[in-house]
């Protein structure tokens, strides 16, 4: 499996080059819309996965010449899981002067050691799926221990210290498309950079919603920098494709 990827095109940040801290699908939720499938190592402990000597290899052989706007780390798990996650970011900025972002589910962020390693970090996009405990359990069926409450308390931490760009994810899908309104709520307290409201477009247990209930839910989130994957460049360049599909075909 490669620990460093692409460039790729991401909805997010342009043309992306990835790089993937654990290369297995360890992660202390098991999210019922989980694009990888379900968690096979379902852990809050950290652990080294790959090494920093490897990936710091990797890089060098991939990044020098290739037209990317961001490196961001994520991957099959969450990579804030890795012991050596402080390393591989200071690899990262050994190797290039590109931004550096990271995708968490923010499940790490009580810890004071994570704190100031993600503080190295140019942008730091946290997920945040459901407003209340029930949800959370229901959604991203997290490890023994971890609550919604804390979590939340500690997005809140994060981004009052944070100075680089603090940015929300939340994934809609039927069972939270009804809250909306209480996400967008949550997300107003915190005021993120910005916030993305995405999907499962790809391969899911859970079905996608349509372009008019993303829609819909997008303008709850009226007032804040607020992104939607089907109003992305990449979306529309897929949809056009599959139009022209149609046609030729």
């Amino acid at each position: 499996m490669k620990t460093v990827f692409g460039p790729v095109s991401s909805w997010r940040f342009g043309r992306s080059v990835g790089v993937d801290p654990l290369c297995r699908n360890a992660c202390s939720f098991d999210c019922i819309y989980c694009q990888v499938g379900p968690t096979l190592d379902k852990t809050i402990q950290n652990d080294v996965f790959i090494s920093t000597d490897r990936i710091k290899e990797d890089l060098k052989r991939i990044l020098p010449g290739v037209s990317a706007d961001i490196v961001t780390i994520s991957g099959y798990g969450e990579p804030t899981l890795a012991e050596n996650l402080d390393e591989i970011i200071e690899a990262v900025k050994e190797v290039t002067d590109l931004p550096v972002a990271i995708l968490t589910n923010s499940s790490t962020l009580s810890l004071g050691k994570m704190r100031r390693i993600l503080n190295e970090m140019d942008v730091v996009v946290a997920k945040l799926d459901a407003p209340d405990e029930s949800l959370f359990e229901e959604i991203n069926r997290p490890v023994k221990g971890l609550h919604f409450g804390n979590i939340l308390k500690w997005i809140k931490k994060f981004k009052s210290s944070f100075n680089g760009r603090l940015e929300l994810q939340t994934m809609f899908i039927e069972k939270n498309k009804d809250y909306a309104g209480e996400l967008a709520k949550i997300a107003a307290e915190i005021q993120p950079d910005s916030v993305y409201i995405n999907t499962p477009l790809r391969h899911s247990l859970e079905g996608h919603l349509s372009e008019g209930q993303m829609s819909e839910i997008e303008g709850y989130f009226e007032g804040l920098n607020v992104s939607s994957v089907y109003n992305s460049k990449k979306y529309r360049s897929y949809k056009e494709m599959l139009k022209r599909r149609s046609i030729e075909g």
